[in-house]
Protein backbone atom coordinates (compact mmCIF):
# COMPACT_ATOMS: atom_id res chain seq x y z
CA UNK A 1 0.00 0.00 0.00
CA UNK A 2 1.42 3.36 -1.01
CA UNK A 3 -1.30 5.76 0.16
CA UNK A 4 -3.42 5.84 3.30
CA UNK A 5 -6.95 7.07 2.63
CA UNK A 6 -9.75 8.15 4.97
CA UNK A 7 -11.80 4.95 4.91
CA UNK A 8 -8.84 2.76 5.80
CA UNK A 9 -7.69 5.14 8.52
CA UNK A 10 -11.15 5.01 10.12
CA UNK A 11 -11.14 1.21 9.93
CA UNK A 12 -7.73 1.23 11.60
CA UNK A 13 -9.05 3.40 14.44
CA UNK A 14 -12.10 1.16 14.89
CA UNK A 15 -9.95 -1.94 14.84
CA UNK A 16 -7.62 -0.37 17.39
CA UNK A 17 -10.59 0.39 19.62
CA UNK A 18 -11.85 -3.20 19.26
CA UNK A 19 -8.45 -4.66 20.18
CA UNK A 20 -8.28 -2.39 23.22
CA UNK A 21 -11.81 -3.38 24.23
CA UNK A 22 -10.89 -7.05 24.12
CA UNK A 23 -8.09 -6.42 26.62
CA UNK A 24 -9.52 -3.57 28.69
CA UNK A 25 -9.89 -5.70 31.84
CA UNK A 26 -6.23 -6.68 31.61
CA UNK A 27 -5.35 -2.99 31.35
CA UNK A 28 -7.59 -2.20 34.32
CA UNK A 29 -5.77 -4.84 36.34
CA UNK A 30 -2.40 -3.14 35.81
CA UNK A 31 -2.87 -1.16 38.99
CA UNK A 32 0.11 0.54 40.54
CA UNK A 33 -1.58 0.14 43.92
CA UNK A 34 -3.18 -3.08 45.22
CA UNK A 35 -6.53 -1.27 45.53
CA UNK A 36 -9.11 -0.35 42.89
CA UNK A 37 -7.41 2.29 40.75
CA UNK A 38 -8.46 4.56 37.88
CA UNK A 39 -9.60 1.92 35.36
CA UNK A 40 -7.24 2.93 32.56
CA UNK A 41 -8.59 0.35 30.12
CA UNK A 42 -12.15 1.62 30.47
CA UNK A 43 -11.07 5.25 30.21
CA UNK A 44 -8.98 4.68 27.09
CA UNK A 45 -11.64 2.56 25.42
CA UNK A 46 -14.45 5.06 26.02
CA UNK A 47 -12.17 7.77 24.65
CA UNK A 48 -11.24 6.04 21.40
CA UNK A 49 -14.73 4.57 20.97
CA UNK A 50 -16.08 8.13 20.95
CA UNK A 51 -13.91 8.80 17.90
CA UNK A 52 -14.62 5.52 16.15
CA UNK A 53 -17.94 6.79 14.75
CA UNK A 54 -16.27 9.51 12.70
CA UNK A 55 -16.82 10.34 9.05
CA UNK A 56 -15.14 12.26 6.25
CA UNK A 57 -14.48 12.10 2.53
CA UNK A 58 -10.74 12.76 2.74
CA UNK A 59 -8.07 11.51 5.12
CA UNK A 60 -7.78 14.97 6.68
CA UNK A 61 -11.52 15.24 7.29
CA UNK A 62 -11.69 11.74 8.76
CA UNK A 63 -8.70 12.31 11.03
CA UNK A 64 -10.21 15.57 12.27
CA UNK A 65 -13.56 13.89 12.91
CA UNK A 66 -11.85 11.09 14.86
CA UNK A 67 -9.95 13.66 16.91
CA UNK A 68 -13.05 15.74 17.67
CA UNK A 69 -14.98 12.69 18.84
CA UNK A 70 -12.16 11.51 21.09
CA UNK A 71 -11.68 14.97 22.55
CA UNK A 72 -15.30 15.15 23.68
CA UNK A 73 -15.24 11.60 25.05
CA UNK A 74 -11.84 11.77 26.76
CA UNK A 75 -11.76 10.29 30.27
CA UNK A 76 -8.94 10.06 32.75
CA UNK A 77 -5.33 11.06 32.23
CA UNK A 78 -4.57 8.25 29.79
CA UNK A 79 -7.75 8.99 27.86
CA UNK A 80 -6.89 12.67 27.55
CA UNK A 81 -3.36 11.86 26.42
CA UNK A 82 -4.73 9.35 23.91
CA UNK A 83 -7.06 12.00 22.52
CA UNK A 84 -4.16 14.42 22.17
CA UNK A 85 -2.11 11.82 20.30
CA UNK A 86 -4.84 11.54 17.71
CA UNK A 87 -5.34 15.33 17.72
CA UNK A 88 -1.68 15.73 16.80
CA UNK A 89 -2.01 13.12 14.06
CA UNK A 90 -5.01 15.04 12.68
CA UNK A 91 -3.00 18.26 12.66
CA UNK A 92 -0.18 16.52 10.82
CA UNK A 93 -2.61 15.21 8.21
CA UNK A 94 -4.38 18.54 7.71
CA UNK A 95 -5.01 19.18 4.02
CA UNK A 96 -4.18 15.60 2.96
CA UNK A 97 -6.64 13.78 0.73
CA UNK A 98 -4.40 10.77 1.31
CA UNK A 99 -0.94 10.30 2.80
CA UNK A 100 2.17 8.40 1.84
CA UNK A 101 4.41 6.88 4.48
CA UNK A 102 6.53 10.03 4.83
CA UNK A 103 3.46 12.20 5.45
CA UNK A 104 2.07 9.69 7.93
CA UNK A 105 5.40 9.52 9.77
CA UNK A 106 5.33 13.31 10.04
CA UNK A 107 1.78 13.16 11.42
CA UNK A 108 2.75 10.57 14.03
CA UNK A 109 5.60 12.81 15.17
CA UNK A 110 3.06 15.61 15.50
CA UNK A 111 1.06 13.24 17.71
CA UNK A 112 4.10 12.78 19.95
CA UNK A 113 4.57 16.54 20.24
CA UNK A 114 0.90 17.19 20.96
CA UNK A 115 0.74 14.48 23.64
CA UNK A 116 3.75 15.87 25.47
CA UNK A 117 2.25 19.36 25.39
CA UNK A 118 -0.93 18.00 27.01
CA UNK A 119 0.91 17.22 30.24
CA UNK A 120 2.25 20.13 32.33
CA UNK A 121 5.13 18.00 33.64
CA UNK A 122 5.72 15.01 31.31
CA UNK A 123 6.91 11.89 33.13
CA UNK A 124 8.98 9.27 31.34
CA UNK A 125 8.02 5.65 31.82
CA UNK A 126 4.42 6.33 30.86
CA UNK A 127 2.26 6.19 27.72
CA UNK A 128 4.22 9.23 26.49
CA UNK A 129 7.50 7.32 26.46
CA UNK A 130 6.00 4.21 24.88
CA UNK A 131 4.51 6.19 22.00
CA UNK A 132 7.53 8.45 21.48
CA UNK A 133 10.05 5.60 21.38
CA UNK A 134 7.81 3.62 19.04
CA UNK A 135 7.50 6.53 16.60
CA UNK A 136 11.22 7.23 16.74
CA UNK A 137 12.03 3.60 15.90
CA UNK A 138 9.54 3.45 13.01
CA UNK A 139 10.66 6.72 11.41
CA UNK A 140 12.28 6.22 8.04
CA UNK A 141 10.26 3.13 7.13
CA UNK A 142 9.70 2.49 3.45
CA UNK A 143 6.14 1.18 3.75
CA UNK A 144 3.16 1.29 6.08
CA UNK A 145 3.56 -2.42 6.81
CA UNK A 146 7.18 -1.94 7.86
CA UNK A 147 6.25 1.17 9.82
CA UNK A 148 3.69 -0.58 12.01
CA UNK A 149 5.90 -3.65 12.49
CA UNK A 150 8.71 -1.45 13.80
CA UNK A 151 6.31 0.77 15.75
CA UNK A 152 4.75 -2.13 17.64
CA UNK A 153 8.02 -3.90 18.27
CA UNK A 154 9.59 -0.74 19.72
CA UNK A 155 6.49 0.12 21.76
CA UNK A 156 6.48 -3.36 23.26
CA UNK A 157 10.16 -3.06 24.19
CA UNK A 158 9.58 0.40 25.64
CA UNK A 159 6.59 -0.85 27.63
CA UNK A 160 8.64 -3.64 29.23
CA UNK A 161 11.23 -1.01 30.20
CA UNK A 162 8.75 1.32 31.97
CA UNK A 163 9.32 -0.22 35.43
CA UNK A 164 13.00 0.75 35.15
CA UNK A 165 11.98 4.38 34.60
CA UNK A 166 9.29 4.60 37.28
CA UNK A 167 10.07 3.13 40.67
CA UNK A 168 6.37 2.98 41.56
CA UNK A 169 5.82 0.53 38.66
CA UNK A 170 8.80 -1.54 39.68
CA UNK A 171 7.58 -1.86 43.27
CA UNK A 172 4.13 -2.91 42.10
CA UNK A 173 5.57 -5.37 39.57
CA UNK A 174 3.56 -3.98 36.64
CA UNK A 175 4.17 -2.10 33.40
CA UNK A 176 2.53 1.23 32.60
CA UNK A 177 -1.17 0.68 31.97
CA UNK A 178 -1.58 3.60 29.54
CA UNK A 179 1.36 2.40 27.45
CA UNK A 180 -0.07 -1.12 27.44
CA UNK A 181 -3.43 0.19 26.24
CA UNK A 182 -1.81 2.18 23.44
CA UNK A 183 0.11 -0.90 22.33
CA UNK A 184 -3.18 -2.79 21.91
CA UNK A 185 -4.54 0.12 19.86
CA UNK A 186 -1.49 -0.01 17.58
CA UNK A 187 -1.85 -3.78 17.18
CA UNK A 188 -5.50 -3.39 16.21
CA UNK A 189 -4.60 -0.68 13.69
CA UNK A 190 -1.98 -2.96 12.11
CA UNK A 191 -4.54 -5.75 11.84
CA UNK A 192 -6.83 -3.46 9.83
CA UNK A 193 -3.88 -2.43 7.67
CA UNK A 194 -3.40 -6.12 6.87
CA UNK A 195 -7.08 -6.50 5.99
CA UNK A 196 -8.12 -8.10 9.27
CA UNK A 197 -10.45 -5.45 10.70
CA UNK A 198 -11.56 -6.18 14.26
CA UNK A 199 -15.17 -5.18 14.88
CA UNK A 200 -16.40 -3.04 17.73
CA UNK A 201 -19.04 -4.59 19.99
CA UNK A 202 -22.58 -3.39 19.45
CA UNK A 203 -23.20 -2.97 23.17
CA UNK A 204 -22.14 0.40 24.45
CA UNK A 205 -21.89 2.02 21.02
CA UNK A 206 -25.53 3.02 20.59
CA UNK A 207 -26.88 5.98 22.53
CA UNK A 208 -28.67 4.90 25.69
CA UNK A 209 -32.18 6.03 26.41
CA UNK A 210 -32.36 8.96 28.79
CA UNK A 211 -33.97 8.21 32.12
CA UNK A 212 -36.77 10.63 32.93
CA UNK A 213 -38.18 10.99 36.42
CA UNK A 214 -41.86 11.48 35.58
CA UNK A 215 -42.63 12.54 39.15
CA UNK A 216 -40.42 15.61 38.75
CA UNK A 217 -43.01 17.34 36.53
CA UNK A 218 -46.63 16.41 37.13
CA UNK A 219 -50.00 17.70 35.95
CA UNK A 220 -49.87 20.26 38.77
CA UNK A 221 -46.38 21.56 38.00
CA UNK A 222 -45.67 25.00 36.57
CA UNK A 223 -42.95 25.46 33.95
CA UNK A 224 -40.40 27.46 35.87
CA UNK A 225 -37.08 27.24 34.07
CA UNK A 226 -38.23 26.76 30.49
CA UNK A 227 -36.48 24.52 27.98
CA UNK A 228 -32.80 24.14 27.26
CA UNK A 229 -32.82 24.25 23.46
CA UNK A 230 -29.77 23.32 21.41
CA UNK A 231 -29.39 22.77 17.69
CA UNK A 232 -26.99 22.75 14.79
CA UNK A 233 -28.40 24.60 11.80
CA UNK A 234 -27.07 24.29 8.26
CA UNK A 235 -27.70 27.49 6.30
CA UNK A 236 -29.35 26.75 2.94
CA UNK A 237 -28.64 28.51 -0.35
CA UNK A 238 -32.31 28.30 -1.25
CA UNK A 239 -33.17 30.35 1.85
CA UNK A 240 -30.31 32.86 2.20
CA UNK A 241 -27.54 34.41 0.15
CA UNK A 242 -24.53 32.72 1.72
CA UNK A 243 -22.10 35.29 0.33
CA UNK A 244 -23.79 38.25 2.03
CA UNK A 245 -25.75 36.70 4.89
CA UNK A 246 -25.02 38.23 8.31
CA UNK A 247 -25.75 35.73 11.09
CA UNK A 248 -26.17 38.66 13.50
CA UNK A 249 -29.82 38.83 12.47
CA UNK A 250 -30.35 35.40 14.04
CA UNK A 251 -28.24 36.11 17.10
CA UNK A 252 -30.00 39.41 17.86
CA UNK A 253 -33.45 37.83 17.51
CA UNK A 254 -32.50 34.92 19.78
CA UNK A 255 -31.08 37.27 22.39
CA UNK A 256 -34.42 39.07 22.49
CA UNK A 257 -36.43 35.86 22.78
CA UNK A 258 -34.35 33.72 25.13
CA UNK A 259 -31.73 33.59 27.87
CA UNK A 260 -28.27 32.06 28.32
CA UNK A 261 -27.60 32.33 24.60
CA UNK A 262 -24.53 30.65 23.17
CA UNK A 263 -24.19 31.30 19.43
CA UNK A 264 -21.46 30.92 16.83
CA UNK A 265 -21.10 30.37 13.11
CA UNK A 266 -18.58 28.10 11.41
CA UNK A 267 -18.92 28.37 7.66
CA UNK A 268 -22.50 27.44 6.84
CA UNK A 269 -23.09 25.90 10.29
CA UNK A 270 -24.81 27.76 13.10
CA UNK A 271 -24.52 26.37 16.64
CA UNK A 272 -27.15 27.57 19.13
CA UNK A 273 -27.77 27.02 22.82
CA UNK A 274 -30.64 29.03 24.33
CA UNK A 275 -33.07 28.85 27.26
CA UNK A 276 -36.67 29.60 26.33
CA UNK A 277 -40.24 28.89 27.39
CA UNK A 278 -41.28 28.59 23.72
CA UNK A 279 -38.87 26.29 21.86
CA UNK A 280 -41.32 25.91 19.00
CA UNK A 281 -41.15 29.65 18.31
CA UNK A 282 -37.35 29.48 18.32
CA UNK A 283 -37.22 26.56 15.90
CA UNK A 284 -39.86 27.96 13.55
CA UNK A 285 -38.01 31.26 13.30
CA UNK A 286 -34.59 29.75 12.68
CA UNK A 287 -35.83 27.28 10.10
CA UNK A 288 -36.43 30.14 7.69
CA UNK A 289 -32.63 30.34 7.31
CA UNK A 290 -31.76 26.66 6.97
CA UNK A 291 -32.40 23.11 8.15
CA UNK A 292 -31.52 21.40 11.42
CA UNK A 293 -28.81 18.77 11.59
CA UNK A 294 -29.23 18.08 15.29
CA UNK A 295 -31.88 19.05 17.84
CA UNK A 296 -32.10 18.73 21.62
CA UNK A 297 -34.85 20.16 23.81
CA UNK A 298 -34.90 19.42 27.54
CA UNK A 299 -37.29 20.55 30.24
CA UNK A 300 -34.97 22.32 32.69
CA UNK A 301 -37.26 21.53 35.59
CA UNK A 302 -36.24 17.90 35.11
CA UNK A 303 -32.60 18.95 34.89
CA UNK A 304 -33.09 20.95 38.07
CA UNK A 305 -34.57 17.94 39.83
CA UNK A 306 -31.94 15.50 38.58
CA UNK A 307 -28.94 17.64 39.40
CA UNK A 308 -30.25 19.21 42.63
CA UNK A 309 -29.81 22.64 41.10
CA UNK A 310 -31.62 25.84 42.07
CA UNK A 311 -32.60 29.02 40.28
CA UNK A 312 -29.21 30.70 40.72
CA UNK A 313 -27.69 28.29 38.20
CA UNK A 314 -29.84 29.79 35.47
CA UNK A 315 -29.47 33.39 36.58
CA UNK A 316 -27.72 35.59 34.05
CA UNK A 317 -24.57 37.36 35.16
CA UNK A 318 -23.53 34.99 37.97
CA UNK A 319 -20.05 36.15 38.95
CA UNK A 320 -18.47 32.99 40.36
CA UNK A 321 -19.37 29.34 40.02
CA UNK A 322 -17.90 26.18 41.51
CA UNK A 323 -17.60 22.72 39.95
CA UNK A 324 -16.34 19.81 42.01
CA UNK A 325 -16.10 16.03 41.56
CA UNK A 326 -17.24 13.43 44.07
CA UNK A 327 -18.67 9.93 44.35
CA UNK A 328 -21.31 8.96 46.88
CA UNK A 329 -24.65 10.72 47.29
CA UNK A 330 -23.99 11.92 50.84
CA UNK A 331 -20.59 13.39 50.03
CA UNK A 332 -21.97 15.01 46.90
CA UNK A 333 -24.72 16.63 48.96
CA UNK A 334 -22.12 17.80 51.49
CA UNK A 335 -20.25 19.57 48.69
CA UNK A 336 -23.48 21.15 47.45
CA UNK A 337 -24.29 22.35 50.95
CA UNK A 338 -20.82 23.93 51.08
CA UNK A 339 -21.55 25.99 47.97
CA UNK A 340 -20.67 23.83 44.96
CA UNK A 341 -22.93 24.72 42.03
CA UNK A 342 -22.23 21.50 40.15
CA UNK A 343 -21.01 18.17 41.55
CA UNK A 344 -19.89 15.81 38.79
CA UNK A 345 -20.23 12.11 39.53
CA UNK A 346 -16.76 10.62 39.53
CA UNK A 347 -13.64 9.70 41.41
CA UNK A 348 -11.45 6.65 41.81
CA UNK A 349 -12.44 4.07 39.12
CA UNK A 350 -15.04 6.55 37.75
CA UNK A 351 -13.25 9.24 35.76
CA UNK A 352 -15.72 11.66 34.12
CA UNK A 353 -15.17 12.77 30.50
CA UNK A 354 -14.29 16.24 29.26
CA UNK A 355 -17.89 16.70 28.10
CA UNK A 356 -19.18 16.37 31.67
CA UNK A 357 -17.13 19.41 32.68
CA UNK A 358 -18.17 21.40 29.60
CA UNK A 359 -21.84 20.68 30.30
CA UNK A 360 -21.40 21.73 33.93
CA UNK A 361 -19.76 25.00 32.86
CA UNK A 362 -22.69 25.71 30.53
CA UNK A 363 -25.28 25.02 33.22
CA UNK A 364 -23.64 27.42 35.66
CA UNK A 365 -23.24 30.27 33.18
CA UNK A 366 -20.91 32.26 35.44
CA UNK A 367 -18.24 34.78 34.48
CA UNK A 368 -15.60 32.76 36.35
CA UNK A 369 -15.69 29.12 37.43
CA UNK A 370 -13.47 27.31 39.92
CA UNK A 371 -12.95 23.58 39.35
CA UNK A 372 -11.95 21.09 42.06
CA UNK A 373 -11.11 17.71 40.37
CA UNK A 374 -10.37 15.96 43.71
CA UNK A 375 -8.42 13.16 42.04
CA UNK A 376 -5.01 13.13 40.37
CA UNK A 377 -6.37 11.05 37.49
CA UNK A 378 -9.09 13.63 36.79
CA UNK A 379 -6.89 16.72 37.01
CA UNK A 380 -5.73 16.54 33.39
CA UNK A 381 -9.30 16.04 32.14
CA UNK A 382 -10.42 19.14 34.04
CA UNK A 383 -7.54 21.17 32.59
CA UNK A 384 -8.38 19.93 29.09
CA UNK A 385 -11.98 21.05 29.52
CA UNK A 386 -10.82 24.41 30.86
CA UNK A 387 -8.61 24.97 27.81
CA UNK A 388 -11.53 24.26 25.47
CA UNK A 389 -14.07 26.54 27.15
CA UNK A 390 -14.17 30.15 26.01
CA UNK A 391 -17.44 31.41 27.51
CA UNK A 392 -16.03 31.96 30.99
CA UNK A 393 -12.77 32.15 32.91
CA UNK A 394 -12.04 28.63 34.17
CA UNK A 395 -9.52 28.09 36.98
CA UNK A 396 -8.61 24.54 38.01
CA UNK A 397 -7.51 24.23 41.63
CA UNK A 398 -5.22 21.16 41.69
CA UNK A 399 -7.05 19.19 44.39
CA UNK A 400 -5.90 15.57 44.17
CA UNK A 401 -8.15 14.01 46.80
CA UNK A 402 -11.62 14.42 48.25
CA UNK A 403 -10.00 15.70 51.43
CA UNK A 404 -8.23 18.48 49.57
CA UNK A 405 -11.46 19.32 47.76
CA UNK A 406 -13.33 19.57 51.05
CA UNK A 407 -10.65 21.83 52.52
CA UNK A 408 -10.65 24.10 49.46
CA UNK A 409 -14.44 24.50 49.54
CA UNK A 410 -14.37 25.20 53.26
CA UNK A 411 -11.73 27.92 52.78
CA UNK A 412 -13.34 29.52 49.72
CA UNK A 413 -14.05 33.20 50.34
CA UNK A 414 -16.33 34.41 47.53
CA UNK A 415 -15.87 38.04 48.59
CA UNK A 416 -12.32 37.94 47.22
CA UNK A 417 -11.33 38.28 43.57
CA UNK A 418 -10.53 35.20 41.51
CA UNK A 419 -6.94 36.45 41.18
CA UNK A 420 -6.64 36.24 44.98
CA UNK A 421 -8.67 33.06 45.44
CA UNK A 422 -6.68 30.83 43.08
CA UNK A 423 -3.20 31.22 44.63
CA UNK A 424 -4.60 31.12 48.17
CA UNK A 425 -6.47 27.86 47.65
CA UNK A 426 -3.65 26.30 45.62
CA UNK A 427 -1.18 27.06 48.39
CA UNK A 428 -3.66 26.07 51.08
CA UNK A 429 -4.33 22.55 49.81
CA UNK A 430 -0.58 21.94 49.63
CA UNK A 431 -0.44 22.42 53.38
CA UNK A 432 -2.99 19.69 54.09
CA UNK A 433 -2.44 15.96 54.50
CA UNK A 434 -4.90 13.36 53.27
CA UNK A 435 -4.87 9.66 54.05
CA UNK A 436 -7.15 6.88 52.81
CA UNK A 437 -8.00 3.36 53.85
CA UNK A 438 -9.03 0.91 51.15
CA UNK A 439 -9.24 -2.85 50.83
CA UNK A 440 -6.45 -4.64 48.94
CA UNK A 441 -7.48 -6.51 45.79
CA UNK A 442 -4.22 -8.44 45.54
CA UNK A 443 -1.27 -9.48 47.70
CA UNK A 444 1.52 -6.98 48.16
CA UNK A 445 4.37 -6.19 50.52
CA UNK A 446 1.92 -4.20 52.62
CA UNK A 447 -0.60 -7.00 53.12
CA UNK A 448 -2.71 -9.78 51.70
CA UNK A 449 -5.80 -9.67 49.52
CA UNK A 450 -8.69 -8.45 51.62
CA UNK A 451 -6.52 -6.52 54.09
CA UNK A 452 -7.12 -2.83 54.68
CA UNK A 453 -4.29 -0.59 53.49
CA UNK A 454 -3.59 2.88 54.84
CA UNK A 455 -1.99 5.26 52.35
CA UNK A 456 -1.24 8.88 51.65
CA UNK A 457 -0.65 9.97 48.09
CA UNK A 458 1.32 7.16 46.46
CA UNK A 459 2.79 5.86 49.72
CA UNK A 460 1.30 2.80 51.42
CA UNK A 461 1.97 3.41 55.11
CA UNK A 462 0.31 0.48 56.88
CA UNK A 463 -1.91 -2.55 56.50
CA UNK A 464 -4.15 -4.60 58.77
CA UNK A 465 -6.83 -7.24 58.50
CA UNK A 466 -8.99 -5.11 60.81
CA UNK A 467 -10.42 -1.92 59.29
CA UNK A 468 -10.50 -0.12 62.64
CA UNK A 469 -6.85 -0.82 63.28
CA UNK A 470 -5.93 0.28 59.77
CA UNK A 471 -7.43 3.77 60.16
CA UNK A 472 -6.00 4.19 63.67
CA UNK A 473 -2.54 3.13 62.48
CA UNK A 474 -2.82 5.51 59.53
CA UNK A 475 -3.76 8.42 61.81
CA UNK A 476 -0.67 7.72 63.91
CA UNK A 477 1.57 7.44 60.83
CA UNK A 478 0.28 10.81 59.59
CA UNK A 479 1.07 12.38 62.99
CA UNK A 480 -2.51 13.48 63.56
CA UNK A 481 -1.62 14.97 66.95
CA UNK A 482 0.41 17.74 65.34
CA UNK A 483 -2.59 19.09 63.43
CA UNK A 484 -5.33 21.39 64.66
CA UNK A 485 -8.17 19.78 62.71
CA UNK A 486 -9.00 16.29 61.50
CA UNK A 487 -11.98 15.48 59.27
CA UNK A 488 -12.90 11.80 58.99
CA UNK A 489 -15.06 10.72 56.04
CA UNK A 490 -16.64 7.29 56.41
CA UNK A 491 -17.24 5.22 53.28
CA UNK A 492 -20.29 3.49 51.87
CA UNK A 493 -19.52 0.14 53.51
CA UNK A 494 -18.73 1.48 56.99
CA UNK A 495 -21.49 1.19 59.62
CA UNK A 496 -22.34 4.47 61.32
CA UNK A 497 -21.60 2.99 64.76
CA UNK A 498 -18.09 1.96 63.71
CA UNK A 499 -17.33 5.37 62.22
CA UNK A 500 -18.51 7.11 65.38
CA UNK A 501 -16.38 4.76 67.47
CA UNK A 502 -13.27 5.64 65.44
CA UNK A 503 -14.01 9.37 65.70
CA UNK A 504 -14.41 9.07 69.49
CA UNK A 505 -11.11 7.16 69.81
CA UNK A 506 -9.28 9.81 67.77
CA UNK A 507 -10.79 12.61 69.87
CA UNK A 508 -9.79 10.90 73.11
CA UNK A 509 -6.31 9.86 71.96
CA UNK A 510 -5.48 13.22 70.39
CA UNK A 511 -7.32 15.84 72.47
CA UNK A 512 -5.32 18.71 70.94
CA UNK A 513 -6.78 17.89 67.51
CA UNK A 514 -10.43 18.69 66.85
CA UNK A 515 -11.95 15.68 65.06
CA UNK A 516 -15.07 15.97 62.90
CA UNK A 517 -16.93 12.97 61.45
CA UNK A 518 -18.74 13.18 58.10
CA UNK A 519 -20.69 10.27 56.65
CA UNK A 520 -19.36 10.61 53.13
CA UNK A 521 -20.72 7.39 51.67
CA UNK A 522 -17.88 7.34 49.13
CA UNK A 523 -16.96 4.09 47.32
CA UNK A 524 -13.46 2.53 47.19
CA UNK A 525 -12.16 4.31 50.30
CA UNK A 526 -13.58 3.05 53.61
CA UNK A 527 -12.10 6.05 55.35
CA UNK A 528 -10.63 9.35 54.20
CA UNK A 529 -8.74 11.36 56.82
CA UNK A 530 -8.06 15.06 56.18
CA UNK A 531 -5.55 16.81 58.42
CA UNK A 532 -5.01 20.56 58.44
Amino acid sequence: MELLEGNLYLNMVRSGAARLNAHRKAINDLNVFPIPDGDTGDNMYMTIEAGAHASGSTLAETARSVSDGMLMGARGNSGVILSRIFAGIAKGLDGCKAADIKAYDKAMKAGVEESYHAVPTPVEGTILTVFREGVEAASGSRSFEEYFDLLISAMDLSLQHTPELLDVLKKAGVVDSGGAGLLYVAEGMRAALQGEVEELPETGTAPTAQHVDLSAFTEDSVLKFGYCTEFLLRLQRCKVDLDTFDEKVIADWLAAHGDSLVFFRDGTLIRVHVHTHTPGEILNHCQQYGEFLTLKIENMTLQHHENHMDERFHRKGKALGVVTVAAGARLQQTFRDMGADEVIEGGQTMNPPVQAFLDAFDRIGAESILVFPNNGNILLTARQAASMYDKARIEVIPTRSLGEGYYALACLDTSETVDDIVPELTEGVQGTVTGQVSRAIRDSQAGHTGDYLGMSGKDILCGDADRRQAILQLAQKLNIGSHDLAVLFSGADVPAAEAQEIADVLSTTYPRTETTLIEGGQPVYDYILLLC
